[in-house]
């Protein structure tokens, strides 16, 4: 029998997750957990890993130490390890004091919370980065983007918004210089505070400077940016080295000065015309933000705005566009790309657009060329991502992956969970990364906010549907913000009302979404929705309102009505 001190519980339901995790464990026999006093007695069998008893609680969002164990105190025995588990990992099958050591390739957010919860398990970390520390988000994608969104979104109130009947509108003056010296100056202080200063102040945690490359599933060859080669032995290694813009083959485009997000975000300059390639989330954020402070944009979507999705978003976004003056082009493919005399000039099935800049937006592709994946047996999936299973464990079992460079969604929060569940899987845990209830924010202005499955994904996996739409000129806010631009969409399974999805467009959907994952992620049904208190002037009260449609007729209601 081991004692385990679990922090953080609150409840019996607490204590349930807790029992539940540790019993899947391999080696745990039964287990007996107490909230009010904060710990797990376990039966186990010799051998049991520490490190996976530590990982699976940890894994829960708790905090997790092993104190000496009841019986079994023979040396060599679970008490002995699980000594050894509260001060620092050990290797596998040997007597030596020394910790695990993690090599982790990339310091963006997933390397980062791997790192960071190796360190905090006990392991030795080096961080292997060939650029500037922080990764794509904090650099060039997330923080800058936000930025600069945010301060088009505020040019825009000041040329036009619903209450210039009172406040007489001004169009404003764009110095785009001064803007981007202010959101440089943002990214470098998160950078420093959110990456260099962490990594400086753990004495765990190595960073070396390189291009890593694997030698084989225990070691790499890391080519120093100082010069040389330096090769660096591991227990474990996480590939976390993100992803890039990706450019598509067209005759032409090789020749040109276009622009990916990356020279978008950092341009101190304004387009007269600027012309965009591609309809998804890049693409429709940078075309508003440039439009806003004062490009004419083209977009150029070969399809649909977001055809992946609800039909009903990629419309309520194109009459948002079109009342802005942004010209959508569906169905349009491109041929060709000529730039001559500073200009721009594409060939497509819609005609001849010219344009002072070209934006490409079109997907992002995996960072692992130099890695030597290959030669090691390091498996990867359609598009070229690294394969991950459940466990973010790859093809190479010394080998785990995270991030953007997966076949996992491409979101620095995914990331982020994803780094901190290999970390744990690394050092002996057994821990999963569940995205039932991922939300996914499209910045543009309405927002765009969904997770949890549409209605075409539910049928696909064969799953009847019960669906409402809410338009907002239900919702009391939106009727006060003088903004009912969007819709509220909640997707049902037929029968049960469990709530499957929804996909929401308004002014401030990010802000609601999370609402909707907790609902999906406690499988809470469409009446339960209905019957919460909400917040009255809210938006995120315009998901009650929608799950009220299911049995009722809002229309009916008087204001605040339950």
């Amino acid at each position: 029998m081991i004692l385990m001190k679990v922090e953080g519980m609150t409840c019996e339901s607490c204590a349930t997750h807790v029992k539940h995790a540790l019993k899947n464990v391999s080696g745990v026999r039964s287990a007996e957990v107490s909230w009010p006093e904060g710990t797990a007695q376990l039966a186990a069998a010799r051998g049991t890993s520490p490190a996976a008893l530590i990982a699976a609680v940890t894994g829960l969002g708790y905090r997790a130490t092993l104190t000496d164990a009841l019986s079994a105190k023979a040396p060599g025995g679970l008490s002995e390890k699980a000594r050894k588990a509260s001060g620092g990992l050990r290797k596998p099958g040997s007597d030596s004091e020394k910790p695990l050591h993690i090599a982790v390739i990339g310091t963006g957010g997933g390397a980062m919370a791997a790192a960071i919860t190796a360190a905090e398990m006990g392991a030795t970390v080096t961080l292997i980065e060939r650029g500037t520390i922080g990764g794509t988000c904090v650099n060039i994608g997330c923080v800058p983007s936000k930025i600069m969104i945010r301060a088009a979104h505020v040019a825009h109130l000041r040329k036009t918004s619903p209450f210039d009947v009172g406040i007489p509108a001004a169009k404003p003056r764009i110095d785009r210089k001064l803007l981007l010296a202010q959101q440089q100056a943002r990214v470098d202080a998160l950078r420093v505070a959110k990456y260099e200063a962490i990594l400086a102040g753990n004495s765990n945690i190595k960073l070396l400077r390189g291009e890593a490359s694997f030698k084989d599933a225990t070691s790499l060859i890391v080519k120093l940016n100082s010069g040389g080669d330096q090769t660096v032995v591991f227990d474990r290694a996480l590939i976390a080295t993100g992803a890039r813009p990706a450019v598509p083959h067209l005759p032409g485009l090789q020749d040109t000065p276009f622009w990916t997000s990356t020279e978008a975000l950092a341009s101190d300059a304004i387009p007269r015309r600027l012309l965009v390639i591609g309809s998804s989330v890049v693409a429709v954020e940078l075309a508003q933000a440039y439009a806003r402070l004062g490009s004419d944009v083209t977009i150029i979507a070969r399809g649909t705005l977001f055809s992946r999705d609800d039909p009903a978003i990629g419309e309520a976004l194109e009459h948002a566009f079109a009342d802005e003056g942004i010209t959508v082009l569906p169905s349009a493919q491109t041929r060709c790309v000529a730039y001559a005399n500073n200009l721009f000039v594409l060939e497509t099935s819609a005609g001849t657009l010219t344009g002072d800049a070209l934006l490409i937006a079109t997907g992002r592709t995996p960072n692992i060329e130099a890695l030597n994946h290959s030669e090691i047996g390091l498996r990867t999936s359609t598009g070229g991502a690294i394969a991950v299973d459940e466990h973010l464990q790859t093809s190479v079992s010394t080998i785990y992956a995270a991030g953007d460079c997966t076949d996992q969604p491409q979101f620095v929060y995914v990331a982020a969970a994803a780094g901190s569940v290999a970390a744990k899987n690394m050092l002996g845990g057994s821990v999963t990364l569940d995205l039932r209830s991922m939300p996914v924010v499209v910045f543009t202005d309405p927002q765009i906010a969904t997770v949890g499955l549409s209605e075409a994904q539910a049928h696909r996996q064969g799953i009847q549907t019960d669906s409402r739409t809410l338009a907002l000129e239900n919702v009391p806010r939106a009727l006060v913000n003088f903004d009912t631009r969007g819709f509220i969409k909640i997707v049902a399974a037929a029968g049960t009302g469990r709530i499957l999805g929804v996909q929401c467009v308004a002014a401030e959907a990010g802000e609601m979404i999370q609402t909707a994952a907790l609902a999906i992620h406690h499988n809470m049904t469409v009446e339960a929705l209905a019957g919460q208190l909400f917040p009255y002037l809210t938006m995120v009260e315009g998901l009650k309102l929608a799950a009220q449609t299911f049995n009722k007729d809002v229309k009916q209601l008087s204001c605040c009505a339950a």
